[in-house]
């Protein structure tokens, strides 16, 4: 592309609004417009930059945001069939940083992405938002969302059950397990085992429990909560509540975690990936790896997919010696996804030590024979893994 048959536009892209900047091939700004976000306000924008057209020049437009806020012009412009550009936020915040005194407000943010677009035009890549790879990114940012508010709910958890049963850790092995979270909520405090007998705890924990507990569960807790001593308190009721409410909470996030993998599992079939056949890869993990890495084909191989996730290491020198080193850059979600992966393959199976990777745990103890430390290896893992993936 020739720079001088172009105009270029730099757009800052929010919730509610986006601001457009325009310049030239001189970087000489030419106009601004700000529009609304919304489908009906995006032609007046092409009507702007319409005015600053002549004969020979082509709009070249630059988005920091194309799977989030500005997801929806850059769908427009393409189907417009203008030429649309990804700008990564890293390039347009180091432009912006390049200068002698640093501004921070949406015009000028508009033209730091103008700038790179004008400075990189041959390398940018083209946007191309897919909806298969955008929906299936909004699941696991729905899932991950729910695991958080789940953990918070657990941690709550643990504090008021300290409060009523100080052993309750010794209760159940899991404290937000379906057993536990039935007892917590029939028996919040102590209060409410009052005249329960091991045989009407029995009952209640076969039902809760499928047939898993039964007397000696039954015993244990009676016990435990005698040893405890006495822990009832004023507003006993509301506090007795307060745990009730977070149990509903924890099994709603539960269900709805279920049905978010449910919804995963059918759409990522529509890319006929087979991603789950590898030991280790479930459908989180299959859902994570495609919502980070998008359209894999975007990559023009498995070495260039590993240097976007932080896997490859990079070239260091100075004074004609040079050294490769590991490098904390790249996409950190990907990387930490892999390693986890890695991690998986050379484990073994409780109790029988059996690998459950043969292949992956063989070579993980071949590159510690050959004197790498773990971390090494385990980087050697995760770079195969990218290229299994990779085809």
């Amino acid at each position: 592309m020739k720079r001088d048959k172009h105009i270029y536009i730099g757009l800052d892209l929010h919730k509610f609004q986006h601001t457009a900047v325009i310049l030239d091939c001189w970087f000489e700004k030419l106009g601004e417009k700000t529009i609304q976000n919304k489908p009906t306000a995006f032609p007046s924008l092409l009507e702007y930059v319409n005015k600053y057209l002549i004969e020979g020049l082509t709009p070249v437009f630059g988005l920091e945001d194309v799977g989030g806020y500005g997801r929806d012009l850059a769908l427009y412009l393409i189907e417009q069939g203008y030429i649309v550009k990804f700008v990564n936020s890293s390039l347009s915040n180091a432009e912006r940083n390049s200068y002698a005194m640093t501004e921070k407000n949406d015009s000028w943010d508009a033209q730091c992405v103008a700038d790179v677009l004008i400075r990189k035009l041959p390398y940018l890549p083209d946007t191309a938002p897919s909806d298969i790879h955008w929906i299936i990114a909004q699941l696991v940012g729905r899932r991950n969302a729910l695991v958080k508010a789940q953990t918070a709910l657990k941690n709550q958890l643990h504090i008021q059950l300290n409060y009523h049963y100080p052993s309750y850790k010794d209760f159940f092995s899991e404290v937000d397990g379906k057993t536990a979270l039935a007892f917590w909520e029939s028996y919040p405090s102590p209060y409410h085992l009052e005249g329960a007998t091991v045989e009407d705890l029995r009952k209640f924990l076969l039902e809760a429990s499928k047939n898993a507990c039964s007397t000696k569960k039954a015993e244990l807790i009676l016990s435990l909560v005698q040893s405890d001593g006495e822990v009832k308190r004023e507003y006993q009721t509301s506090r007795d509540f307060i745990i009730q409410s977070m149990v509903r909470d924890i099994r709603f996030k539960k269900q709805e975690i279920k049905k978010v993998d449910k919804e995963l599992k059918v759409t990522i079939k529509t890319l006929d990936m087979q991603l789950e056949t590898m030991p280790g890869i479930d459908t989180v993990t299959s859902s994570a790896l495609i919502a980070e890495i998008g359209d894999i084909h975007r990559f023009t191989n498995s070495d260039k997919l590993a240097k976007y996730a932080g896997i490859a290491p990079i070239r260091m020198g100075s004074g004609g010696k040079e050294t490769m080193k590991k490098t904390k850059q790249g996409n950190r979600k990907l990387y930490d996804t892999f390693y986890n992966l890695a991690v998986q393959q050379v484990q073994v199976c409780k109790g029988s030590k059996i690998p459950r990777n043969p292949v992956f745990y063989t070579y993980y103890n071949q590159k510690l024979n050959e004197g790498k430390s773990k971390s090494q290896a385990l980087l050697c893992i995760m770079r195969r893994l990218v290229r299994i993936i990779y085809v």
